[in-house]
């Protein structure tokens, strides 16, 4: 499925539990769409925002796939309100926007996503929330953070990696990918580093090649 009609981008200022999220949605101005699809940005003290190129790239493909996307600045990136808050602060500024867009799309297949800092957020996320019915994680920091909470989370679970990625390296990440719980598929991008820089067609690829074949919805 795609977004066969004119496509519309709206900024958006979401309610947050420490003031107002700066936001960006885009969606098809006709039809259902394929998901709801929620995308986190990598580290705000890094830089990291809802414009990051990955996170783009991903919102875009996802787009593209039909899905109604909803990038976000996390507490005091961009316009958003507040001060950064260690993930645990991060993390509720998520939910608040996965709420927001539950309740504009109800009953519409949930997506959430995220690009290192991103990553880490989002697999909580989806890890607690029980109607997210997929999960893409790109270049997930494991060696910063723990990802525990997918050992037993059995949302079905979408790893991109660049193999040169020398912030969270592919031979770190497979050794914590194996103890995740199924369903799950980690994709390989060839010579992709951590931003994926002159690779952005190759994570798009990737991205489509794996949501064919990845289960919607929970084995249990």
């Amino acid at each position: 499925m795609s977004c066969a009609g004119a496509s519309r981008l709206v900024t958006l200022e979401l309610a947050g539990p420490v003031g107002p999220l700066e936001a960006l949605l885009q969606e098809c101005e006709s039809g259902r769409p394929s998901c709801a699809a929620l995308v986190c940005h990598p580290h705000p003290l890094y830089g990291g925002t809802m414009q990051n190129k990955v996170v783009q790239r991903v919102a875009a493909t996802l787009h593209d796939l039909g899905g109604t996307t909803l990038r976000f600045n996390f507490r005091g990136a961009g316009r958003s309100a507040g001060r950064f808050a260690q993930g645990g602060g991060e993390l509720e500024d998520a939910r608040a926007a996965l709420a927001w867009l539950r309740s504009r799309l109800s009953g519409t297949s949930l997506l959430v996503a995220g690009f290192s800092f991103g990553a880490w957020v989002a697999a909580r996320l989806a890890a607690a929330e029980a109607d997210v019915d997929r999960l893409v994680l790109v270049a997930p920091p494991v060696e910063q953070s723990s990802f525990a909470a997918l050992h037993a989370a059995t949302v079905p679970k979408l790893v991109l990696q660049g193999t040169s990625d020398d912030v969270c390296p592919l031979g770190t990440l497979e050794a914590e990918y194996a103890a995740w719980a199924e369903p799950k598929q980690l994709i390989r991008v060839d010579g992709a580093t951590h931003f994926f820089d002159r690779q952005l067609g190759e994570l798009a690829k990737a991205l489509r090649q794996g949501l064919a074949t990845l289960p919607r919805g929970r084995t249990s």
